[in-house]
């Protein structure tokens, strides 16, 4: 996979847009809670309704903003995709014809014809889950850190406790999925 990385060099502006567009939605994700914490702690608790409409409006344009940012990171990250999978079946065809016919007969069409469409497909799929969750979620993991140890030190001490075993749990899947996911592969061809 990371050899196929050379193939993303001309889409680099899509995916600089993409990182920053996720950062912005992860701002606007991490933001909403602390409003929320604000109506209810200065609006519902005091009675003060123009305080609740006022901080409630602007929730809606954090979370107006968010969900274009989202947009935007989506459309910037599939024209990466989509360009990234031109590229990649540009070579292997390019590849496939200086084949001579004995490589065609070992290899078979049906091969050649599902490895130049259903792999490249799934390539394509992961490079936006990259772009995308797995961006994200660092962010996410970092900012919801920096929150919580901000809006009280001594509670978020809990995540000491809790990042490892969630830290575990997911290694854990992972480590089960992954001869699945190459099974299910393997069968696939």
């Amino acid at each position: 996979m990371l050899k196929l990385f050379r193939f993303l060099k001309r889409y680099r502006l899509f995916v600089a847009l993409v990182l920053v567009f996720v950062f912005l939605q992860t701002l606007a994700d991490l933001y909403l809670p602390t409003l929320m914490a604000d109506i209810v702690d200065k609006g519902v608790s005091q009675g003060d309704k123009s305080y609740i409409w006022k901080i409630g409006g602007f929730m809606l344009l954090v979370a107006a903003g968010g969900g274009i940012c989202s947009i935007a990171a989506s459309y910037f990250s599939a024209k990466a995709a989509s360009g990234f999978g031109k590229l990649v079946r540009t070579s292997v065809f390019s590849q496939v014809e200086n084949y001579s016919l004995q490589e065609f007969d070992k290899l078979g069409t049906a091969s050649l014809i599902t490895r130049t469409t259903n792999d490249i497909t799934q390539v394509q799929q992961v490079l936006i889950m990259i772009l995308r969750m797995m961006v994200m979620a660092p962010m996410m993991c970092i900012g919801g850190i920096i929150m919580a140890v901000s809006k009280d030190a001594k509670l978020s001490l809990v995540l000491v406790v809790v990042l490892p075993v969630l830290a575990g749990a997911i290694f854990a899947v992972v480590r089960k999925a992954t001869p699945l996911f190459k099974a299910m592969q393997k069968n696939a061809r």
